[in-house]
């Protein structure tokens, strides 16, 4: 069997190939395209590919695997699999290189790659905080120049703010300069009302989105992304690893006695944690009898240690909470329904 490294970029991508005892066969550069990868290696027998795991990794892999080829895509975080590259000389080529010595080795991680669905569901929100992201922007860029020639525009929700902004008795050299922006509002907002209706949707039909969707202020959009971060639940041995992989947890930097614990590590996918973030604020903000369990512990927590510290604590058991509703599937209980369960019984 062959071993295949691909140094994979947006243009153009390295590969090296080794034979069966180490040594070189072909080093080629060739486009990132389907037709050259297909001219280069769909007449080779099958083969072991190793490449990092990038944007254009996934389609890559998978195109691969349709010529019969066994892909991985591995960890590019994982030193090892660079151990016998020179940290002084790096080039696409000596890269390429490592990854086929590393593939003949085994030294390397695999990296988790997503099912269809999830990624699906991934690009939907995507697009959907893209233009969440653009109709903040025109707000602010609007308000300012309102403010600019001294006028206030009342407080509400964005859906509202085209209708706050034509309420006012604006000059009309003003209102022209604001009105293309408007009307470019009120476009993004029927797009990201259209967007929140498929999010809905994928609720009412997938599983998983619609079981987290019972826990108290956990919405279509915040089960989205949790489930396709996941995505496959088995994959996490518990809770705090799925909050270690979202960046909830405290960074530390230790050594001997002393003990060093800092901000959290915010690794992992920053969407969902702001997501969960939302989430753990509205459940203080918001008094539920469901959920004053999760509220009375984060109240204790911010009198000892200040508010923003209990919010990110009580995102990080909120993970851990929608991470074992995944795995055991269950729905979300409080836990003065679970004693009326067990005294029922």
């Amino acid at each position: 069997m062959e071993y295949i490294g691909i140094d994979v970029h947006k243009r153009d991508s390295q590969v090296c190939i080794l034979g069966e005892g180490g040594e070189v066969v072909l080093e080629q550069r060739v486009r990132t395209q389907r037709e050259r990868l297909g001219e280069l290696l769909s007449k080779r027998s099958k083969a072991r590919v190793l490449l990092e795991a990038s944007t254009e990794s996934e389609w890559v892999a998978r195109y691969l695997e349709e010529m019969g080829h066994e892909v991985v895509v591995a960890d590019p975080n994982f030193a090892p699999m660079y151990a016998t590259r020179s940290r002084r000389v790096k080039t696409d080529k000596r890269d390429a290189r490592s990854l086929a010595e590393a593939c003949k080795l085994g030294a390397y991680r695999p990296a988790h790659r997503a099912s269809d669905a999830s990624r699906h569901m991934k690009a939907q929100l995507v697009v959907r905080e893209a233009l969440v992201r653009t109709l903040t922007r025109y707000i602010s860029l609007v308000s300012a120049l309102v403010r600019y020639e001294g006028w206030r525009i009342a407080d509400g929700e964005a859906e509202s703010f085209v209708k706050r902004v034509a309420a006012l008795p604006l000059p009309g050299r003003l209102m022209a300069q604001v009105a293309p922006l408007l009307n470019l509002m009120q476009h993004l907002n029927e797009q990201i009302a259209f967007m929140n209706g498929v999010l809905e949707r994928v609720a009412h039909k997938d599983e998983q989105v619609s079981r987290l969707c019972t826990v108290p202020q956990v919405g279509p959009v915040t089960a989205c992304a949790f489930v396709s971060a996941v995505d496959e639940p088995e994959r996490f041995s518990g809770p705090h690893q799925v909050e270690a992989y979202l960046g909830l947890v405290p960074g530390e930097k230790s050594s001997g006695e002393k003990q060093h614990r800092g901000p959290i590590t915010k690794t992992g996918d920053s969407r969902v944690r702001w997501l969960l973030i939302q989430a753990a604020l509205s459940l203080l903000r918001v008094k539920r009898p469901e959920t004053a369990h999760l509220r009375e512990w984060a109240e204790k927590i911010a009198a000892r240690r200040g508010k923003k510290i209990a919010v990110v604590a009580l995102a990080r058991r909120l993970a851990g909470i929608l991470f074992a509703m995944m795995r055991d599937g269950t729905q979300y209980r409080p836990p003065q329904a679970q004693e009326e369960e067990k005294e029922a019984a």
